[in-house]
């Protein structure tokens, strides 16, 4: 199995401490960013039989077939390791764990391992719900929110207004886990945003170790995104950076953040037809942080006391898109906005249980007035079933239009495919 996702999103602890707990003395673990000499091993020997051997005098622990689980971390610092876990993993006699960041970068091969080598899974920071669990919230609370917004009834008032406080301390720690420890542990903000500033210096730490022709280039970016989906269009304006450049000469720049878990490209879409991806944009897009806590700490400060304070007179519209676009991924959606001169423009349009869901996201006390929802949802040709608008009172319905508390984001999910998908054709 191979863990991947953006810095500091939790992957060395989780899968450190669930071996701990399931095989505490028949793990062992390389960190090819800290171990030199396991970097050495991988590009010096070419057999399963040597690597063991190697990896066993190197970690002074006695391999033990069929219950041994190697932990292999950092593993963008060992290109090697795309060929050798295949054979070791053909050797069969033991298990292999790993994870790493800037995998999308540095080790694009390790994604087209044949089926069998390798199951892939992405870890994000803590989406909301887990942010409620984190804080305590039961499960019977969960469950009552999951049923308003199931059945479209409205959410017991006291409940409502106790989880939007949540919400908006969540728009300010996030869901790295770090900062989400610090705040549980001390409850001061203060200590939030140091944790968040160091996250933000390992992005550009890393872009400068992993690409250091263009890290001036990357680091605009990155520091750029804050005020860029804050504009008033939201998207992200080339000439900003440079407006003699084209945008084939940066889009390898968007990519190397986008596939480097720190930035989540929403891609413009101008048809209401599925699949979205065939009228995608490649050059119009909103460009939004991998999470909510972290594009907090980068805006001027008091931001964050203004946000506890439910203060309307800043604009919320940019931080709560970014928070949908964070809940969204989370969820395995891949990021479409719509935008046609006939229609207008809707924040986000998704392809949710084979159909087109337009969403809406009102941060402000207006939400019933949404032009261009009104035009889409009225388009009988269109055959779209709801839209539905996020924003902050409770949950309510009008035609085709549904009214959501913008935390109720959590319970839009992506379709799975069953395990067992059996179809037969009768012979005749």
């Amino acid at each position: 199995m191979l863990i991947t996702g953006a810095r500091q999103v939790g992957k060395t602890y989780s899968i450190r401490k669930t071996l701990k707990e399931i095989a505490p003395s028949q793990y062992m673990e390389i960190n090819f960013l800290e171990d030199v000499a396991a970097q050495q091993l991988f590009q010096q020997t070419t057999s399963a039989k040597d690597l063991l051997r190697g990896l066993s005098v190197l970690t002074g622990k006695r391999l033990v077939k069929g219950k041994t689980v190697i932990f292999f971390d950092e593993v963008q610092c060992c290109k090697e390791i795309v060929t050798a876990i295949k054979f070791l993993v053909d050797e069969g006699s033991y298990k292999y764990i790993m994870s790493g960041s800037l995998l999308g970068v540095e080790l694009k091969d390790i994604r087209s391992f044949p089926v069998g080598y390798l199951d892939i899974e992405t870890m994000y920071p803590l989406d909301f719900e887990e942010f409620m669990m984190a804080n305590n919230y039961s499960d019977e609370v969960i469950k009552h929110l999951k049923d308003a917004y199931s059945f479209l009834t409205p959410v017991d008032d006291f409940i409502h207004q106790q989880v939007m406080k949540l919400f908006h301390l969540y728009l300010i720690v996030g869901g790295m886990p770090a900062a989400v420890d610090i705040y549980l542990k001390t409850n001061n903000i203060a200590k939030v945003i140091e944790v968040q500033q160091s996250i933000i210096d390992l992005y550009k730490k890393d872009i400068t170790q992993y690409d250091p022709k263009e890290k001036l280039y990357l680091n605009e970016i990155l520091m750029l995104i804050p005020s860029e989906i804050n504009s008033k269009n939201k998207r992200f304006v080339l000439k900003n950076l440079n407006e003699n450049q084209k945008f084939s000469r940066y889009e390898n720049r968007f990519l190397w953040l986008r596939d480097a878990g720190v930035a989540l490209p929403t891609y413009c879409a101008n048809e209401t037809a599925l699949p979205l991806m065939l009228s995608k944009s490649r050059n119009l897009f909103k460009l939004f942080l991998n999470d909510i806590g972290l594009l907090c700490s980068m805006y001027a400060n008091g931001l964050q006391l203004k946000i506890l304070q439910g203060e309307i007179n800043i604009n919320h519209g940019a931080i709560y898109e970014n928070f949908v676009a964070q809940e969204l991924t989370a969820h395995q959606f891949d990021l479409y906005y719509y935008n046609s001169k006939k229609n207008g423009e809707i924040d986000f349009m998704i392809e949710h249980d084979g159909a087109l869901l337009p969403i809406e996201v009102k941060s402000g006390k207006d939400y019933v007035r949404h032009v261009s929802m009104t035009h889409l949802l009225g388009n009988e040709d269109y055959g779209i079933a709801k839209g539905i608008i996020l924003q902050n009172e409770n949950v309510s319905a009008k035609g085709k239009a549904v009214y959501l508390p913008v935390y109720m984001t959590m319970f839009i999910e992506n379709q799975q495919i069953p395990e067992d998908l059996i179809y037969r054709v009768e012979a005749i």
